[in-house]
């Protein structure tokens, strides 16, 4: 639920114009609440300014201020895609593990776009790879699914089992090879990823990357 969700129906509508005011720039030499400083934040965060964003939480903005999707500026740094605003809300105590209300972390937005750095920082910083959204998906599957290899390995190097079996019975593995992600694929294999395995359909990695038309995939998978 988002800040503004909180409180009361008529605070909410005075936050909301306060938000317009401060957007339009007609906020200037305005004595400025915590709330709105949040606000501010968050809207910078959206627009993808990073001085913004430092500048607000320097002058004590909430580092765990959500917009009305449940976003913090963790998030929305995540799935930028933006390293330096995600460092600067994580230094300022960001929890790298709240979700929006979607049940989605910043640690999935950043594993599905590949996001290797942030990936990174995010584990330095606890994000927990087990977490799951509302699909029942954690990050791997983000990742595997999108043939983000350098994600995928990141993830195992931190603990994540290669023959996890997710929703459906579904691996690393079989995600790869439905989307016909070779080189995901391919590092899974030389992790060790069992090709045998099977999910609630009774189909192995190599059935469903042939479902799905993907020849050379199905081919490799063939070979092992």
């Amino acid at each position: 639920m988002s800040i503004l969700g909180l409180v009361p129906r008529a605070v909410g509508v005075l936050v909301g114009l306060l938000l317009a005011s401060l957007v339009g720039g007609k906020a200037a030499g305005q004595t400025v609440s915590n709330i709105s400083l949040n606000a501010q934040m968050l809207v910078a965060a959206r627009q993808g300014d990073v001085s913004a964003v430092q500048a607000a939480l320097a002058r004590g903005a909430a580092p765990n201020s959500r917009n009305r999707l449940g976003k913090t500026v963790l998030m929305m740094a995540a799935e930028k895609g933006q390293l330096a605003m995600a460092r600067a809300a994580l230094a300022a105590g960001t929890d790298a593990n709240l979700a929006s209300l979607e049940r989605v972390t910043p640690l999935m937005a950043a594993s599905y776009g590949g996001h290797t750095a942030l990936v990174a920082a995010l584990l330095d910083a606890g994000a927990r790879p087990a977490t799951t959204d509302r699909m029942n998906k954690p990050a791997m599957v983000y990742a595997a699914g999108q043939g983000q290899a350098e994600v995928v390995g990141l993830l195992l190097d931190h603990g994540v089992a290669v023959d996890a079996a997710y929703a459906n019975g579904l691996t690393a593995l079989m995600w790869a090879a439905g989307q016909g992600a070779l080189p995901a694929t391919r590092l899974l294999l030389a992790r060790g990823a069992r090709t045998d395995l099977r999910d609630d359909r009774s189909l192995s990695a190599q059935d469903i990357a042939r479902q799905a038309g993907h020849a050379e995939l199905a081919a490799l998978l063939d070979s092992r």
